[in-house]
């Protein structure tokens, strides 16, 4: 009889502690400020928030959104509680929702250059003074943001000095190599890869090419969380990114889009000041608040 006693008090334990398990569980919603469809984000990031969510003991869930703004939204009105952005992103969503640094999203050789022809006059940043200088989308770090600011550090001043040209990477390249622009502000690993890729078809060779500015290391790409997100959940997936490093490297490597991250490692020890740098470039390119994304 007290056997069969224990055996109930036992399973009825037993049965709670799953209860309890259970309850303990949340489902997190999470964004990403660069894609837009469901599609697109269960391509890139499918794998890797499957390992997170085994990590964390926590469902993840995708929230789309339309742009940057709508995630600022959705982070205001609690609609999504983690939201992985880039540098020149951060500053404004922390600014405007005050959420909070998780960890940082490291990409190597992620910095921006200043590009001109080899056999142009123009072998310095300040040597563009009035000329045409081609830059990717408005409000890209790497290829808007970064440039100005080096061309600023250099010793222009980008809104006065010099022609902006904003166009898609492929035609500035093109401009570039036809002598219609002095220069082209770009991510370094763009034109690492714009430059194998006119050896490879024989056509201009990397010594036709010359770097006349760069800027430092940008600051990483960032998981943010929401105001709203309990500071246990928050340590738990800070927790699973320092002990499951491996396989999450691993998983977010199998998106296309996402090769950008090779060679990663996650941070846990990033601080909002590491960002001041992005801040500089929102006030070099004539917007000193940093309140609103440049472009939308």
């Amino acid at each position: 009889m007290f056997r069969k006693f224990f055996a109930a008090v036992f399973v009825a334990a037993a049965f709670l502690g799953f209860q309890a398990g259970t309850a303990e569980a949340k489902t997190i919603k999470l964004a990403v400020t660069d894609l837009v469809g469901m599609e697109e984000l269960q391509r890139e990031f499918g794998a890797f928030t499957k390992v997170l969510s085994d990590a964390t003991g926590h469902d993840i869930e995708f929230l789309p959104v339309t742009n940057r703004t709508a995630a600022v939204e959705a982070l205001r009105f609690k609609k999504v509680d983690f939201v992985l952005t880039g540098p020149a992103e951060y500053v404004v969503i922390k600014k405007r929702t005050n959420a909070n640094i998780v960890v940082g999203f490291s990409r190597p050789d992620y910095f921006a250059v200043l590009i001109s022809r080899a056999d142009s006059p123009y072998t310095l940043a300040k040597h563009l003074k009035g000329q045409k200088v081609a830059m990717g989308s408005v409000g890209s770090t790497s290829k808007h943001l970064g440039p100005i600011q080096a061309m600023a550090d250099g010793g222009l001043n980008p809104l006065n000095d010099v022609k902006v040209i904003h166009t898609k990477m492929p035609v500035a390249w093109e401009a570039l190599k036809r002598g219609d622009v002095a220069a082209v502000g770009m991510n370094h690993l763009k034109f690492m890869k714009y430059r194998k890729k006119e050896m490879e078809k024989s056509g201009m060779q990397p010594g036709a090419f010359r770097v006349i500015g760069r800027g430092p290391d940008l600051p990483n790409d960032v998981l943010m969380a929401g105001t709203h997100v309990d500071g246990d959940v928050v340590e738990t997936m800070r927790k699973a990114f320092v002990e499951k490093s491996d396989e999450l490297i691993k998983a977010i490597l199998l998106g296309e889009d996402n090769s950008k991250y090779k060679g990663m490692a996650f941070l846990d020890t990033i601080t909002d000041k590491d960002y001041n740098y992005v801040r500089a470039m929102y006030a070099t390119a004539g917007y000193p608040e940093y309140s609103d994304f440049i472009g939308d």
